[in-house]
């Protein structure tokens, strides 16, 4: 079940991560990285991130460079953040925007 609590610690994760990707971490040149949602888990141990990659073929590469920085990028955030604990963050693609496009080129060819 997810409370009134989880759901403003997911904005508040978001907005703090987005944040801090905007202004620490380098991305390939015309490469747009966004944050597509948070989920905290119940406890307010974990939180799944999930990233979102433009263009799609650079998504790897992102993904794969975020999670090399995952440690840095958590020490950002705990410095950030008032509240204990703070999530663990895991860093994830969301594959759930390539799905829609997929639907959205199959519905535009009917």
């Amino acid at each position: 079940m997810v409370t009134e609590r989880i759901l403003r610690v997911n904005q508040l994760l978001k907005k703090e991560l987005s944040s801090i990707l905007s202004r620490e971490i380098v991305f390939p040149d015309n490469c747009l990285v966004s944050i597509s949602r948070a989920e905290a888990t119940p406890n307010l141990q974990q939180a799944r991130i999930y990233i979102t990659v433009f263009p799609a073929d650079k998504k790897q590469e992102v993904i794969a460079s975020l999670q090399r920085r995952v440690y840095n990028i958590q020490q950002q955030l705990n410095k950030r953040l008032k509240m204990r604990p703070v999530p663990r963050i895991e860093i994830r693609a969301d594959e759930g925007e390539l799905k829609a496009q997929r639907i959205r080129e199959i519905l535009d060819s009917l």
